[in-house]
């Protein structure tokens, strides 16, 4: 069965992990993903972190389902295959700095000035204009920008993995295909612009920043959820539990044999429980280490509290949920050997998402997509010797 985007055209000049997991999420849904890559070593992530064959873990999980096309976009020749890809697309996404992909040609008034139903699609770390436009980032910097290292810990603390890339990636994967859907409607190309700030900013927002929206003095402001993330010390490990109803916090502290804090002022509601996080903690937790972890998960399972294990990184492939799931599949990588990796989460019913084909190895379709092109093997020929491809 096809996908929900099958027949969708796409040509990918990003690298590291925000655009190309965006344009993932559209192969995944059935989208034909061009990566265009530069000669030498392309993607510097095919080479950062664990590996096998020459690609690493993070690259393969950010890269499946595309083919890749290796062009020198120094020379005109490479900038004209890309002129003539991006003629037969529905949508170019780039993450250039600022003023490269102009000077190269093809900036969006360049590429729409010829396909004016083209979505453009734009990727920057702070935007377009301001102080901090045009310069360079990464996730631990744009984590800082948004307050997240005070919503881990007071002195800050980063939360360790690329967040913001991510959540990046998911916003422009949700929004290109907004414009598409809008394009269907009469709508017509346009330009789309996303910067990490604005995304991260907007995901963090209505928890982490719960009190900096409220801008009124006699405001209610209390300690943030995030304060309520601890983990549980078992017997042989730990555990989180969160209990955010009235009933679960009374099954809680019956479960725990701590009736008596019911009747505790400190306790006795939410607002409190807050004010008070620290000693209502303190006095809950101090059976929990008499119980393993299991014992603790039943207890509060049969008590309707919500919980559940902290697995350790090497656990979570046999967890029994992710099991039942099926969340992961195993596949034989032609370089990488034996992999895991998710499936695509949102599970369709008619239009079903599905990992095309492993991440590809450098230049691997760079023949074949010129061949689509209409180029000879002669033109493909000095084209190579003339360096434009490898």
């Amino acid at each position: 069965m096809p996908g929900a985007l099958d027949g969708t055209r796409v040509v990918d000049l990003t690298a590291m992990i925000t655009g190309p997991l965006a344009t993932m999420i559209l192969a995944d849904q059935g989208a034909q993903v061009v990566k265009v890559e530069p000669p030498g070593i392309g993607d510097v992530m095919r080479y950062i972190g664990s590996q096998r064959g020459g690609i690493s873990s993070l690259f393969a999980s950010c890269n499946r389902s595309k083919r890749s096309l290796v062009v020198n976009l120094k020379e005109e020749a490479g900038r004209a295959i890309v002129r003539e890809l991006a003629l037969g697309a529905d949508v170019f996404i780039q993450n250039f700095r600022q003023g490269v992909i102009e000077r190269l040609g093809l900036g969006e008034s360049d590429l729409r000035a010829q396909h004016p139903e083209l979505i453009y699609v734009s990727l920057t770390a702070f935007g377009q204009k301001g102080p901090f436009a045009g310069r360079p980032a990464y996730d631990h910097i744009l984590q800082g920008m948004t307050g997240t290292p005070y919503v881990q810990a007071d002195p800050p603390e980063f939360m360790r993995q690329a967040w913001c890339d991510k959540t990046t990636a998911m916003t422009a994967a949700q929004a290109i295909t907004a414009a598409l859907f809008a394009r269907e409607r009469g709508a017509g190309g346009q330009h789309l612009r996303l910067s990490m700030l604005d995304a991260a900013i907007s995901f963090l927002w209505p928890d982490g920043h719960a009190n900096t929206m409220l801008m009124e003095d006699d405001a209610l402001r209390l300690p943030p959820i995030s304060s309520t993330y601890e983990p549980i010390k078992t017997a042989d490990g730990w555990a989180s539990i969160a209990a955010v109803t009235e009933d679960q916090w009374t099954n809680l502290l019956i479960a725990f044999g701590k009736e008596d804090m019911l009747l505790d002022p400190r306790f006795a509601t939410a607002k409190a429980r807050l004010e008070n996080l620290g000693a209502f903690r303190s006095e809950l937790t101090a059976a929990a280490p008499n119980w393993t972890t299991d014992e603790l998960v039943e207890r509060l399972r049969e008590a309707d509290v919500p919980c559940g294990p902290i697995l350790k990184l090497s656990d979570v492939p046999e967890f029994s949920q992710v099991v039942a799931n099926e969340t992961l599949i195993e596949s034989d990588h032609p370089t990488m050997g034996r992999i895991r990796e998710p499936k695509p989460a949102a599970r369709f019913g008619e239009t079903p998402s599905k990992i095309q084909h492993p991440a590809p190895s450098l230049g691997e379709h760079t023949e074949e997509l010129l061949v689509e092109l209409g180029r000879s093997e002669e033109d493909i020929g000095k084209l190579r010797a003339d360096g434009v491809i490898n």
